[in-house]
């Protein structure tokens, strides 16, 4: 593996941002079409790697690394905040945030596995997609219908307590799809029911990834669009107390709030 696909470095602050200078002239002006060269070969060396039954979270990192420094490379400006607030938490955590693009479920592995292993909980007709099935059932995901709510919050209560047991963290998008504008309307409780259950805190996540749009014919590849600036905030811990209405209504609130700083809504 390659020194520029280490780990991202953060500040004693815990931040990050993409160097200027990262940039490749060439890339920048085709980013999208040289973006999904990279990413297609990502995925068929990892599925490659994930058929064989090494897919490790070694491996895991270093694709998401391998996607990061392909959006960096494009000229995509890469914004984290808050990394302190996951590596000054001794035990696994649920985290909650919104859900933009495709982004996050292929960088978010990058940012927060080199600190804790970690989860998704996803949909369950990802791990049939062609593209990305493979990888996708190698990193064990918590899969959801979203077609039958009662049978998906038993399936995330049951199966994340028993990763949060192993000593895995949990990934929560809320919503009930991608979207750049967020709702609370449409944001669930299943995150906060999942940290009270297993008795750990949730970190929320608040994020704006845009530049990665969604496509007209395949959802998960749309254009990328470097000028839109991405942004990562990880908040505070936030323990449960009684029913979590509270420690929901906070972690709304974080992610609105930065979404309005960031230019978004």
């Amino acid at each position: 593996m390659k020194n520029y696909l280490q780990p991202l470095t953060f500040t004693p602050e815990g931040t990050y941002e993409t160097p200027i200078s990262d940039g490749a002239l060439v890339y920048k002006k085709l980013p999208s079409f040289f973006f999904y060269l990279r990413l297609i070969d990502v995925v068929i060396t990892g599925s490659n790697v994930a058929k064989r039954g090494g897919y490790t979270r070694q491996q895991w990192i270093h694709d998401s690394m391998r996607v990061i420094r392909g959006l960096e490379r494009a000229g995509v400006i890469l914004n984290i905040t808050g990394i302190n607030n996951i590596k000054d938490t001794p035990s696994p955590v649920v985290f909650i945030g919104n859900h933009m693009s495709m982004l996050e479920t292929t960088v978010l592995p990058g940012i927060i596995a080199p600190i804790k292993p970690v989860t998704f909980v996803i949909k369950e007709s990802l791990v049939r997609y062609p593209l990305f099935k493979h990888i996708m059932i190698a990193t064990n995901p918590i899969t959801v219908t979203r077609t039958n709510p009662r049978e998906d919050f038993k399936k995330v209560i049951s199966e994340g307590t028993q990763m949060i047991k192993q000593g895995i963290s949990v990934i929560v998008f809320p919503q009930t799809t991608r979207t750049v504008s967020f709702n609370p309307e449409e944001f669930n409780t299943i995150g906060i029911k999942l940290a009270k259950n297993a008795q750990v805190p949730v970190i929320p996540i608040a994020l704006k990834t845009d530049a990665w749009q969604n496509g007209k014919l395949i959802k998960d590849l749309g254009k990328l669009i470097p000028k839109m600036k991405v942004y990562f905030s990880f908040g505070t811990p936030l323990y449960i107390k009684d029913r979590g209405n509270e420690e929901h209504k906070q972690v709304i609130e974080f992610i609105q709030n930065n979404l309005k700083r960031w230019g978004g809504s």
